[in-house]
């Protein structure tokens, strides 16, 4: 199967830039990053895809075996990097995809070189010493109303996880995007969201790290960002002026100049 097809993948901005991947998290497809691609591209060749299940991605080549862990995923990533022959990239990485960007990074290191956390969580279920945000009752309730009925879970968690209750376009946005993901496709990656943990893969990340975090989060508290940082090596942190989950929709600027400073920096 041909991975320009089945991931969506679209290719932009400066073919003579360094190679910067932006990566969708849960729910999503690659039009959430429309707001920092004119930022990025007139100096970086600039890589877009859809996971398998999102977006227009091809949806035939879907497994619930694969994508039930966030192996599957980081696996997408690494296979899209071999089919562009991608070399030192800066994977951008929003949610979940920030820890997909980890795992991607351990199974090729010569593909990428940073990365760029926008919003993380390596873990969502509080745990002794460690603050994700949710009990681990709340979870099972999430999964529980999501798989029972998911339009309707879409309805009611967007306008949270979007936040900024001024801006009501975003919430319906990120709400639209939910309900065109197929019901059992978004199950199987809520799952594995949700339930992940990837604390103990965040000591072995050996490439030079930007974590990024909104001063008021939902789904992500600063108690997760200040974890990332303080796990991290080489690892810097920078708290948005933003609220919500998605700063890249609520707060393009800040998180635009955010990212490009990071990237002018690596050199």
């Amino acid at each position: 199967m041909d991975i320009i097809h089945r991931n969506n993948v679209t290719v932009t901005g400066n073919p003579q830039g360094q190679t910067v991947v932006l990566a969708h998290g849960f729910g999503c497809d690659q039009n959430m990053w429309r707001l920092t691609v004119p930022a990025l591209e007139p100096h970086y060749r600039v890589v877009l895809f859809d996971y398998v299940g999102a977006g227009r991605s091809d949806l035939s080549a879907f497994s619930a075996e694969r994508y039930g862990s966030l192996d599957g995923y980081a696996q997408d990533v690494v296979e899209v990097c071999e089919r562009l022959d991608l070399r030192d990239a800066v994977f951008v990485g929003h949610s979940v995809s920030s820890m997909i960007g980890v795992l991607a990074a351990r199974q090729a290191p010569e593909r990428i070189k940073a990365l760029v956390m926008v919003a993380p969580s390596p873990r969502y279920i509080d745990d002794d010493g460690y603050r994700g945000g949710f009990s681990e009752e709340d979870i099972d309730e999430l999964l529980e109303s999501l798989e029972a009925n998911y339009l309707g879970w879409s309805a009611s968690m967007a306008p949270l996880i979007m936040g900024n209750p001024e801006q009501p376009e975003l919430g319906e946005e990120l709400k639209n995007s939910f309900c065109a993901t197929d019901p059992e496709m978004a199950l199987v990656f809520a799952r594995t969201t949700f339930l992940s943990d990837a604390r103990d893969e965040l000591p072995g990340v050996r490439v030079p790290t930007l974590v990024l975090e909104c001063s008021q989060d939902a789904i992500a508290p600063r108690e997760v960002g200040a974890y990332v940082h303080r796990t991290v090596p080489s690892s810097q942190l920078v708290t948005l002026d933003a609220t919500g989950h998605c700063p890249h929709l609520s707060a393009p600027e800040a998180t635009n100049a955010a990212i490009t400073a990071f990237l002018a920096g690596l050199g």
